[in-house]
């Protein structure tokens, strides 16, 4: 004795509505890797629309069981202050039913069920959180898209403030660890061996340090951090940048120590020398220390020249 079905297919109308709602879909993300149907459900659906089109009773002996199509929708979530060229990518697992279990037929069509897949740059946990808030109400597929795209992005947002809140909070530790922030001037007779100079630009960040060097006749170094932390720089130029230079040419003076200061003015280590003012002499190496001044002034800094040069 057979076993009746315990499902039915949905009224006409109501497979009418979801297949609208599939080609929609389709028809908003036209290309193979945004929309996906796998074999079964594209046979399903094309055993469905013949159904509607000829008005097919035979439909349900055809189906060995309760008929879906699942469809796999990939969305490009724009990341906050990136390349727009390379978003991250948020695959959606999209499951169209197409039956009912009740006795009687429903008035609307059976909700679109969506789920996230977990994406490489989402842990297992802030996976399941997204889906969480997925839209369970009455909205309809699109809003819950659109929804689930906020949310990623949001998400994103929420990320990158907490990365930057933790890299304050590190470099306001590793600073802490490294004294009291100080800025400190430094004054060279001359600075002009190029290797010598990318030295100073190059090892700044491993101590948390910022300013900017002038090289020349005469040469100037600024740097804001930690106070040990630049004590521990200038040892490092010394012994290793400078290790193969005689101790008689190793000629640099801290000219003024600027203690406490509230905020940094740079926001990286650089060299200026080439950007600030006009080379004169006959190797072109006697810096324009008046433009340097000048500088220096827009930025706030004018007293701490006069304090190192005069």
């Amino acid at each position: 004795m057979a076993v009746a079905s315990s499902w039915h297919l949905l009224p006409s109308d109501l497979i009418e509505h979801q297949i609208g709602q599939i080609d929609l879909l389709t028809a908003m993300y036209p290309t193979e890797d945004e929309v996906s149907i796998d074999k079964e459900s594209e046979q399903s659906l094309q055993l469905l629309k013949t159904h509607i089109e000829q008005g097919d009773e035979t439909t349900n002996l055809l189906l060995s069981r309760a008929p879906t199509v699942t469809i796999l929708l990939t969305l490009t979530v724009p990341e906050p202050d990136q390349d727009p060229s390379s978003p991250k990518l948020l695959q959606l697992d999209i499951t169209v039913p197409f039956s009912y279990e009740a006795d009687e037929p429903p008035e609307e069509a059976p909700r679109i069920r969506v789920r996230i897949l977990q994406p490489a740059w989402l842990n297992r946990a802030a996976t399941a959180h997204l889906n969480t808030q997925v839209p369970d109400g009455d909205d309809d597929l699109f809003s819950i898209i659109d929804a689930i795209n906020e949310s990623a992005v949001a998400y994103l947002e929420e990320a990158k403030t907490a990365a930057e809140a933790e890299s304050a909070v590190s470099n306001a530790a590793a600073t802490a660890d490294a004294g009291p922030m100080v800025r400190v001037w430094f004054y060279f007779p001359s600075i002009s061996t190029r290797s010598k100079r990318d030295d100073f630009i190059i090892n700044a960040p491993a101590y948390h340090l910022t300013g900017f060097l002038y090289a020349g006749k005469p040469g100037l170094l600024c740097l804001e951090g930690g106070s040990q932390s630049i004590d521990d720089y200038m040892k490092f130029i010394k012994t290793e940048s400078w290790g193969d230079i005689p101790a008689h040419h190793k000629k640099v003076s801290e000219r003024h120590r600027e203690k406490d200061i509230s905020k940094r003015v740079f926001a990286d280590m650089s060299e200026i020398t080439d950007s600030v003012g006009e080379r004169r002499g006959q190797r072109a190496n006697r810096g324009d220390m008046k433009a340097v001044e000048g500088w220096l002034v827009e930025r706030g800094l004018g007293d701490a020249f006069a304090k190192v040069l005069m």
